[in-house]
């Protein structure tokens, strides 16, 4: 964050005082009172000319309550619904629980995330408009969109037929592909850009932008609704669905535990995949929350709302099976034919779950509102953690009044026109192309195993503890540092391996083979975000100045700049100062003695 304003401010950082350097990074925003401190002085400067125009402050959360609201936000997701309890019931059921028990390379991936995110936002919206019908869309056959081949399960007299007919499309995946997605045969057919969606990815954008116009001040604001209500709907259709018949068969399968499932290291691969993306570590987003803190925040102290996402997985479970255990008794079928993950759970499977309910507009409008609502604050931090960058990267061109807006807005409407070709007809190909390999779990764990082993072996992770004990005034616990030098990189290493060597290419629906040039093009995504650490690495080490040697040492010291080394640098000339004096005055005295 500094780099941007050591380039417009540098030749004046001399002059500061080691008093005002220490005292006001100790009272809140350190870069944010190096601005104002530089902006009074800038009148008093003889033979310096005053800026044309003065610089925006960065702003900060405006309660300890909007900051806890946002990183809520940001890790209780669209994942906590649809993924968390589909892989416990994958991977072994309650012993999937057991394994879950500032950098600018992440910037690539939030940028695929913002990509994707949002279109899944605006299916919902879709989906939520339609609920409001007399009759529900997906729970009939006799719509437009329908073939010969669809059954209507919400039809209690053909159920008992329908589960020994083959060929046959339940009445939800007719919805889904032919009137939501109009889905083509493939990834070369991408057809029309489907104008309902437009129309709804356009609301979404509108509503994310006016949400973030003002940085943390409206984001603040917006998390008190966007944060709190998804809990309130979650709260709703959990005691719906444990009302219902065949409830607790679906919650037995979902806890069911398998104890031989852990000897597969693929479950391990998939729980730290999940770890990474529901707590939003390794790609900026925590750091970019963080930053605008007040520098004696208790970051230790703000971990423990980890806890609260893995609580709203777990309950997440129960809404989600009892829902699936509901479907399979009144269908009689088995829980395997209905469980589903991703899009297949929210806009087939529970959608249909809910058209088999009393008052099924009820529960459907419910469910498709909570999905907004927790994708919103996800996508709202993703967009922040972007725009936040490229203005701390650009301060004296991004920081100045209006501009900030304007690059939102440029950055949303961007965003907007590359997201058409995602809810074309061939859009589904794209958007799972995208989030298998540019967002993939491999990509995020390579990041955080490169990000740790930054932290324990070359900012050291002793020294890291300095800060957070000069922070938050609590040194964390020895474990840690064992966590940061050892136990996550070799971890991240290791499901990294096992990724590559269990890697199987991504098939759609389990029949669609995408064509190698979208196989090379995925990979290009994924390489994207891994070979942008090194590459800026290398960069900055044939930039530099002085030997390998010498650059190597200038880019692993941290700022000098930062509160707790000049605290350590003041004490040192403290320490020398006094010497000094000690020396005179001992100096004196042998004078005397002669």
């Amino acid at each position: 964050m500094d780099r941007g304003i050591r380039g417009g401010y540098g030749k004046r950082r001399q002059d500061w005082s080691q008093e005002e350097k220490t005292g006001r990074g100790e009272k809140g925003n350190l870069v944010e009172d190096r601005m104002k401190t530089e902006q009074e002085k800038w009148p008093e400067e003889k033979g310096d000319e005053a800026p044309e125009k003065k610089m925006d402050e960065r702003g900060q959360w405006a309660s300890k309550t909007e900051f806890l609201l946002a990183l809520l936000g940001s890790m209780v997701g669209l994942g906590n619904v649809w993924r968390f309890p589909y892989l416990c019931y994958k991977n072994g059921g309650g012993e999937f629980d057991r394994p879950l028990r500032d950098w600018l390379w992440g910037l690539v991936i939030q940028l695929y995330s913002c990509l994707c995110y949002i279109v899944i936002l605006a299916w919902a919206l879709f989906y939520l408009i339609f609920s409001f019908r007399a009759q529900l869309p997906w729970a009939s056959c006799t719509n437009a969109w329908n073939t010969v081949n669809c059954v209507d399960l919400t039809t209690r007299n053909l159920t008992a037929n329908w589960t020994q007919r083959t060929n046959t499309t339940a009445a939800a995946v007719e919805f889904w592909e032919r009137r939501v997605l109009a889905i083509s045969g493939g990834i070369e057919e991408v057809g029309s850009v489907r104008w309902e969606l437009a129309l709804c990815l356009f609301a979404i954008w509108v509503t994310c932008y006016f949400c973030l116009w003002k940085g943390v001040r409206s984001t603040g604001k917006a998390v008190y609704f966007t944060a709190t209500f998804p809990y309130v709907m979650l709260l709703v259709l959990l005691v719906r669905g444990l009302t219902l018949p065949g409830a607790l068969k679906g919650i037995v399968f979902y806890l069911y535990p398998d104890p031989t499932r852990l000897a597969d290291p693929q479950v391990w691969m998939e729980a730290g995949a999940q770890i990474f993306f529901s707590y939003s570590v390794g790609a900026g987003s925590l750091t970019v929350l963080g930053s605008y803190n007040n520098y004696n925040n208790n970051c230790y102290k703000d971990c423990w709302m980890c806890l609260l996402n893995s609580g709203t997985s777990f309950v997440a479970g129960f809404a989600v099976f009892s829902v699936l255990g509901f479907m399979a008794h009144e269908l009689g079928i088995p829980i395997e034919k209905v469980a589903e993950s991703g899009p297949g759970l929210a806009f087939i499977a529970y959608p249909q779950g809910t058209a088999m309910m009393p008052l099924p507009q009820l529960w459907a409008a419910c469910f498709f509102i909570m999905l907004i609502l927790l994708g919103l604050d996800t996508q709202f931090v993703s967009v922040e953690v972007v725009v936040t960058t490229v203005c701390d990267l650009f301060p004296a061109v991004l920081r100045r009044a209006g501009r900030r807006q304007i690059f939102l807005l440029l950055f949303c409407v961007a965003c907007f026109l590359l997201e058409l070709c995602l809810i074309s007809e061939g859009g589904m190909y794209v958007f799972q192309l995208i989030d298998y390999y540019g967002g993939s779990g491999v990509c995020v764990i390579f990041l955080a195993a490169l990000e740790s082993s930054i932290i324990g072996w070359v900012f050291g992770a002793e020294r890291l503890c300095d800060v957070i004990e000069d922070m938050a005034g609590v040194r964390p616990n020895a474990f840690f540092k064992v966590c940061w030098c050892y136990l996550t990189p070799l971890v991240s290493l290791g499901s990294i391996i096992f990724f590559f060597v269990k890697y199987q290419p991504l098939t759609f629906n389990h029949w669609y083979v995408y064509p190698d040039w979208a196989y090379a093009l995925g990979w290009i995504m994924a390489l994207s975000s891994i070979l942008l650490a090194p590459f800026f690495g290398i960069i900055k080490v044939c930039t530099g100045r002085g030997s390998i040697k010498q650059r190597l040492s200038a880019l692993c010291h941290p700022d000098d700049n930062l509160p707790l080394a000049e605290k350590q640098r003041a004490a040192r000339q403290q320490g020398v100062k006094e010497g000094m004096e000690m020396g005179e005055m001992l100096t004196d005295e042998q004078r005397h003695v002669k």
